[in-house]
């Protein structure tokens, strides 16, 4: 059996049937959609304000994402430079009935610290322990 990562997800959601193909699978962009809104708030708590997608990088599907399948996603700041921060990110399904889980897509985005006028800004540094 496999359990869900030992840390708190980003974001949790039920996949429904307005997000699936007509074969019942759920649609990959719905699935990285979700993992970029989890990625973005990370990105935005750590800078402080606005962060735009810039990079997806190494995007694989392990596993496909059933109509009613709980979707948990886990983003953890891994890299931070001058404006960017990546991001690696993990979607982890769940049968609603069941406990044993499935890592379904992993990748890694990259984000930027923008101003008000969408100008390249300055981020943080990691604090200590936290990659």
């Amino acid at each position: 059996m496999t359990t869900l990562p030992d840390l708190n997800p980003t974001i949790r959601v039920t996949a429904m049937p307005g997000d699936a193909n007509p074969y019942g699978d759920i649609f990959g962009g719905w699935l990285m959609g979700q993992m970029d809104l989890a990625a973005g708030s990370v990105a935005s708590r750590h800078s402080g304000g606005r962060a735009v997608t810039i990079a997806v990088e190494g995007m694989k599907f392990h596993a496909p994402v059933l109509v009613g399948d709980e979707v948990s996603v886990y983003a953890q700041l891994v890299r931070v430079g001058t404006t960017s921060m990546s991001i690696e990110v993990e979607a982890w399904r769940r049968a609603r009935h069941m406990e044993d889980a499935t890592r379904v897509t992993q990748a890694r985005f990259v984000f930027v610290a923008t101003d008000k006028d969408r100008k390249p800004r300055p981020v943080p540094p990691m604090a200590p322990g936290q990659d």
